[in-house]
């Protein structure tokens, strides 16, 4: 099952969360509103003229795996190194945030602000669509999220997972993270998630967790230019 994660972008689009996909052909996209990634049939080959087809000029777009020289018509804004880290330990005994609040759409702007200050990774204004979210709060203002985003097999990504500054090292994010595998687990999926080489501290925390390395790849963010 962990092989599904080779190529999960693909797997989920044209799979199990087809219904949230744009594109045709060898390429998908989560459709507007969602998250900003693409998947593609062939990860090291996309195919961009079909892309092109469902993506405005200023589209920009999260692709996994390719590394090759950006094409006519696209720009490539970052690159980084991620992992893909699998939940390998025995199934948390107890909810570990049973005071969380569940997020609704009433809060789907607020989960947005929180991800632009934060950048936990992609995130659009109908992201929590996608799964369960759940957060803490202080007063209106939400201070911490997690939730899941895509799905492939019994694969459940764990993702969105950030914390406001001014409340960070009190434990929310691992709760909320706690709480997630907890939920997964006893439906009876394995819980992952994405975390960037570079951010070695969320590594450290998602190992100590229970979560292990699976692979790493190369990320890019690309924008349609014209």
């Amino acid at each position: 099952m962990k092989s599904l994660l080779d190529n999960v972008m693909w797997n989920c689009l044209s799979g199990p969360q087809a219904r949230f996909a744009a594109g045709s052909g060898a390429v998908r996209r989560y459709a507007p509103g969602f998250s900003p990634i693409i998947g593609c049939r062939d990860p090291e080959r996309p195919d961009f003229a079909e892309l092109a087809k469902h993506a405005a000029p200023g589209d920009s777009f999260y692709v996994d795996i390719w590394s090759g020289a950006a094409p006519d018509g696209w720009r490539i804004d970052k690159e980084a190194r991620m992992f893909k880290m699998v939940w390998e330990a025995p199934a948390p005994a107890e909810d570990a945030a049973p005071d969380a609040v569940a997020l609704r759409p009433e809060h789907a702007v607020r989960a947005v602000e929180l991800a632009k200050l934060t950048n936990p990774g992609p995130f659009g204004i109908r992201t929590p669509e996608l799964g369960e979210y759940f957060g803490y709060f202080e007063g209106d203002r939400l201070i911490a999220m997690a939730g899941e985003r895509m799905e492939v097999g019994t694969l459940r990504e764990i993702s969105g997972i950030c914390t406001h500054p001014d409340f960070q090292g009190r434990g929310l994010a691992r709760r909320l993270t706690l709480k997630l595998v907890h939920r997964e687990m006893r439906r009876g999926l394995t819980p992952y998630l994405h975390v960037m080489s570079h951010n070695t501290g969320a590594r450290a925390l998602y190992e100590k967790l229970g979560f292990r390395n699976y692979l790493e790849t190369t990320v890019r963010v690309i924008t349609r230019v014209a």
